[in-house]
Parts: structure tokens; sequence; C-alpha cells
């Protein structure tokens, strides 16, 4: 679980490279795009790869979902976090946050995935972030992976070992830091349409 996570992590921040075009100019962003498309069979393998990692991810929280499921009354008698105790709204909504960041790459997918062939990718952007239930969908389900990232990144951590009172602080600090710059950079772009701000686009 902590690997595909991580993994998975990767993939955003990458991706987060990519969108941060759109805030330079259409032009740039379809440069982007079409310099990534160009050549297919690395992304049809990293495609795949990522398809396979979004499989485990989610096979195996629904496994954890499961376990959890049958200890919920727990035997324990000290059920205390070590670091991140606030977080715990974020732990105990891991599988609903996570059914919506399915449905909206299911959703997101889509959009660009049947789009018409003959429209530009930069076109395609623009005219689906200009629609208000769109953009309104795809903030809220930023909202439900910033809140999911928040729980992950810090059980990722801790699964690794990375658990001592010199950087348990800072760990505390990046459950809140990591998923809010990944939310302020991805809800930025519907915001960016939506406003005007972007009608230079």
């Amino acid at each position: 679980m902590a690997c595909s996570g991580l993994m998975l992590v990767l993939f955003l921040c990458t991706h987060v490279a990519g969108n941060l075009t759109i805030y330079h100019s259409s032009k740039i962003f379809q440069q982007y795009a079409d310099q990534l498309h160009s050549h297919p069979l690395i992304v049809f393998f990293f495609s795949c790869s990522l398809l396979v990692i979004f499989l485990i991810h989610i096979g195996f929280g629904l496994y954890l979902f499961y376990e959890n499921y049958k200890v919920s009354k727990s035997r324990y008698a000290v059920t205390t976090r070590v670091v991140n105790e606030k977080n715990t709204f974020a732990a105990k909504t891991m599988p609903y946050s996570g059914l919506a960041i399915l449905l909206f790459l299911l959703v997101h997918i889509s959009g660009f995935t049947f789009a018409p062939e003959n429209v530009l990718i930069s076109v395609t952007v623009e005219k689906l972030f200009s629609g208000f239930f769109y953009s309104l969908f795809y903030i809220v389900c930023f909202c439900a992976l910033a809140l999911h990232i928040s729980h992950g990144f810090w059980s990722m951590l801790q699964t690794f070992g990375a658990n001592h009172p010199r950087y348990n602080a800072l760990i505390g600090k990046l459950t809140y830091i990591v998923p809010i710059v990944f939310l302020v950079i991805f809800s930025g772009i519907p915001l960016y349409f939506m406003t005007g701000i972007g009608a230079g686009y």
C-alpha cells in the first residue's frame, strides 16, 4: 500500500509539472502535450503501469478496509497515534475519499479520451474548465484527494520507518503541506478559467 501510494504521489508530481504550463499559455501547454504524445509507446507503457499501480492500491485499500472492519471493536487498550493525531478524520474517511478519487478519474479520463480527435487538447482543457459544474466537481474531488493524501502520506512514511522524535514534527507538518500544495495547484486551474484570469489563455 505504501509503495503504490509513493508511486502515485510521484505521478502527481510529474502531472503537476505538466499542468503548470497551463498558467503560461495555451501554446506552451499544447507543445508540452504534443511532445508527450509524440512517444506513443512510452505513453502506452506508463499508462498501463499506472493502471496496474492504481489497481494494486485499490485492491490493498479494499483489503485493509475489510480487515479493519473485522476488528472495528479494538481489543487494544491504547490506540493513540505517534504523530498527527488531529488527522484522524482523514484516516476514518480514507475509503470514501478514495471512492471520490476513483469517480473523478473515470470522469476526468473520459472527458479527454472521448474528446474529438480534431480538437487540440489545449482547447479541450479550456472548454471543460470553463464549465461551472465540471470545475466544481474537479475542485471538490481534489479536496477529497488532499484529505486522502494527508493521511496516506503520514501512513506511508510510518510504513517506511520514518518515525523518530528528531523529525516527527516535520512529518506532522508535511502531512498538511504536501496535500495543500497539490490542492492549490490543481484546483487553481478551474479557478483560473472560471474567474476570467485565464481569458488570455
